[in-house]
């Protein structure tokens, strides 16, 4: 159970950082598969399923909730180091993608290659858009605003749960970044300190978005189980292509006046750290 709360804090703590991915995170810890198929048959195996669904769900709100804030002071002071550590998370479960791939028995050919380029260069091309946060969205309540945080939630969800995409760096390009990251902030600490009309202002702007990224994961993970079930050799050359392209995609919207030699050598010991815990959680 442990174990399990820990995968969903990375996986929670991945998604609010720009460039990395928690579905990728939940490749690299082995329980991708196993989370999307208790969420696509959470109504026949519900008992099942909520065995694996809510220690994962428990750890990613504690990773967001709780761990935002050492995230936040960790890339405000040691950006190069904690991108290194992320990174050393990722290549860590590529072994993990390969036993996978010489599992299906099937031969690699041009077109898994072809997937595998095809999603390298969807991520690295969105990192190459992401750093602009653009205008503030507009959280007022309205209808149209909760409709449009509803849409946004929906989009958010599928580009966290498919591998190699970054929730984040989706929602930065859409201009939600800093609006959902502050309105979870501001929630916590109204609840911290029993301020209703403030729990009250973020329940208002999160519910909507929550509930988007509910229906989204459940429709997306049909999806993809689907791929997986029908085209595996494609679905795990295409998660190859996303997962190398990954640590590129972090690198770009990192600021490239923090990398010095001090920096970088400091950085090559947390991704070896990053790297470690991969492993181990994944074991």
């Amino acid at each position: 159970m442990l174990k399990e709360l820990l995968k969903g804090a990375v996986i929670g703590v991945a998604n609010i950082i720009p460039g990395v991915s928690g579905g990728t995170m939940a490749v690299t810890l082995g329980i991708y598969d196993k989370l999307i198929h208790a969420v696509t048959h959470i109504i026949k195996e519900f008992k099942e399923s909520m065995k694996v669904i809510i220690p994962i769900v428990f750890g990613a709100v504690i990773g967001i909730g709780g761990l935002s804030f050492v995230i936040k002071f960790l890339f405000a002071n040691f950006p190069v180091q904690t991108n290194f550590l992320f990174i050393g998370l990722i290549i860590g479960g590529l072994p993990i993608i390969l036993n996978r791939l010489k599992a299906t028995g099937k031969k690699v050919n041009a077109g898994n290659a072809v997937a595998a380029v095809v999603f390298f260069v969807v991520v690295v091309g969105m990192a190459s858009i992401g750093e602009a946060e653009g205008n503030a969205a507009d959280v007022t309540l309205n209808f149209v605003n909760i409709l449009k945080l509803f849409v946004v939630g929906v989009i958010a969800s599928g580009t966290m749960i498919i591998p190699g995409v970054s929730g984040s760096m989706v929602l930065m390009i859409m201009g939600y970044y800093n609006t959902i990251i502050d309105t979870i902030t501001l929630f916590i600490k109204s609840a911290l300190s029993f301020d209703v009309p403030g729990v009250m202002q973020g329940v208002g702007v999160l519910m909507p978005f929550g509930i988007g990224i509910l229906v989204g994961i459940a429709v997306i993970a049909k999806l993809i189980e689907l791929v997986f079930d029908k085209a595996p050799n494609y679905a795990y050359c295409a998660i190859l292509g996303l997962i190398i392209a990954s640590p590129i995609a972090i690198i770009m919207l990192s600021d490239l006046a923090a990398y010095n030699v001090i920096s970088v050598l400091t950085g090559v010991v947390t991704f070896a750290v990053g790297f470690l815990i991969a492993r181990k959680l994944a074991e």
